[in-house]
């Protein structure tokens, strides 16, 4: 079992990110130890998974390393991420699944699946 996925995001960034992630997302931003807290960035728990987002002071976007979240629905998905003004990426090459790419609003590669019915 998987507790959670880390992504890297640069240092003052927690406004953009809460926006994306709870916004929308939909995920609901839970509290990061007081210690780690002092260190920037934010956790976010939702949907079956749980990502938290690390300050990176020489931070680069993860372009090809992503968590692959399985979700229902993948279209709203799609139309909820394309309506905020994030890329989807629609790729057939996974046999039994729907999926698609987007990034997150740093770059950070996101992948949405659904398996086929």
């Amino acid at each position: 079992m998987l507790h959670h996925i880390q992504l890297a995001c640069p240092p003052g960034s927690e406004p953009v990110l809460r926006e994306f992630y709870a916004g929308v997302l939909g995920l609901t931003e839970i509290p990061k130890p007081p210690v780690l807290a002092a260190r920037g960035g934010c956790w976010f728990r939702g949907h079956g998974i749980e990502l938290h987002l690390g300050v990176e002071t020489d931070f680069r976007p993860a372009r090809k390393a992503h968590p692959g979240i399985l979700v229902r629905d993948l279209d709203d998905w799609a139309r909820r991420l394309g309506e905020a003004g994030y890329p989807v990426a629609f790729d057939d090459d996974f046999p039994g699944m729907r999926r698609f790419y987007s990034e997150d609003p740093h770059g950070n590669r996101l992948e949405f699946l659904e398996p086929l019915p």
